[in-house]
């Protein structure tokens, strides 16, 4: 008789901790962007606990309280070793994140089970709180997750991509609807204090600030010796420079007002003794980089094939840090990396169900701004 039922308790912890991580990687998001995070578990909780709480309702409440523990455990244990096997950050704050929600799960499952037990009516107060585990779920992942907004000096932006009037056909189009901004340029001036200028001589960066370089028009020598010197005094500049742009047109080939083709940046770049190549216009594809445990989605970049001894490259050279002078400068061989389909969460207020680190990486570089509670788990991009 003893063997029966430790065959079914087994069973029943199999079942609801498979069925925990099997609704984490399908419909968590887990397989869908590319991540293990366990907290991605927490708004399906609630169905394997009531599966859980259903199979033991005859038992005896200690019965039912060890089969909630060993359910935990075997979580835990499961989330852990496919963390610890694919993401190069531990997830121990994240682990302990399912520890509680599961047993606040469980114990409400187990609850409502006991107090309904055979009655039809209790299917609605099971709806009711899967319903709210999910809701309540997703609020919570969504504040652990979000970057507190950064403060300091603005960050000035030079770039030729179209983050302003993004939307607009023509200029009257434009007028009528009114400014509308890019969600990259929206999404930074979320992160931290920012201005687009249109030159550097009349506006150099303030004492502080950084610099950004998005891809942009072709420079007067002026600005570029106003670039070269700022950064050698001891600035501090992000430089997205792309060899092939994938920016869509909005306008017909050969328009101004279209980004540039190709980086106009080629002779700062061979002054600061960097030579940026262009990729395969074939290989038109969307490409994962990870700096520093931030995973970036670029899409068909170019690498650095000349770079100073004393910088430090990424992502098989897509990405290089280098030293300029006293200053420091982020060279990034893509622009597309701004393109909000590579990053943008889905839905867009929904910062746990993010593509990519790209915002949060930018503005670590733009604000030092401060790093949230809850970071993505990335199952790591294959080596080159």
């Amino acid at each position: 008789m003893k063997r029966p039922l430790r065959e079914r308790a087994v069973f029943r912890v199999a079942a609801a901790a498979g069925a925990a991580l099997i609704l984490a990687w399908s419909f968590g998001g887990q397989m869908r962007l590319g991540r293990i995070d366990p907290a991605l578990a927490l708004p399906w909780l609630a169905l394997p606990a009531l599966l859980l709480a259903w199979s033991q309702r005859h038992d005896t409440q200690p019965a039912r309280r060890r089969l909630i523990v060993l359910t935990l455990a075997v979580i835990v244990i499961a989330q852990a070793l496919l963390a610890s096997g694919l993401s190069a950050r531990p997830p121990w704050l994240q682990l302990g994140l399912v520890a509680c929600a599961w047993l606040v799960a469980a114990a409400l499952a187990d609850a409502l089970v006991q107090w309904r037990r055979g009655r039809v009516p209790g299917l609605l107060f099971a709806l009711l709180l899967v319903a709210g585990c999910f809701t309540g779920s997703h609020a919570l992942l969504a504040a652990l997750y979000r970057q507190p907004a950064a403060s300091g000096p603005p960050a000035t932006m030079l770039t030729g991509l179209p983050l302003r009037w993004s939307a607009g056909t023509d200029l009257s189009a434009m007028l009528a609807e009114g400014l509308n901004e890019d969600p990259a340029l929206a999404r930074l001036r979320a992160e931290g204090p920012l201005r687009l200028v249109d030159s550097l001589v009349d506006h150099p960066p303030p004492p502080g600030g950084t610099l950004v370089l998005a891809h942009p028009r072709a420079l007067a020598p002026q600005e570029l010796v106003a670039i070269d010197t700022w950064v050698r005094a001891g600035g501090q500049a992000v430089v997205l420079a792309d060899a092939l742009t994938g920016w869509p047109m909005r306008h017909p080939v050969g328009d101004p007002r279209n980004p540039p083709v190709t980086s106009l940046l080629t002779p700062l770049l061979d002054h600061w003794g960097v030579t940026l190549a262009a990729p395969d216009e074939a290989d038109r594809r969307a490409v994962p980089a990870d700096v520093d445990g931030a995973r970036l989605t670029l899409f068909s970049p170019g690498r650095f094939t000349r770079l100073p001894q004393e910088c430090a490259a990424y992502a098989d050279r897509r990405i290089a840090r280098c030293p300029i002078g006293r200053g420091m400068v982020w060279l990034v061989g893509d622009a597309d990396l701004l393109y909000a389909p590579l990053w943008r969460p889905q839905p867009d207020r929904a910062a746990h169900l993010r593509q990519a680190d790209t915002m949060e990486w930018l503005a670590a570089h733009l604000w030092a701004a401060p790093q949230p509670l809850l970071q993505p788990l990335w199952i790591r991009a294959p080596a080159k």
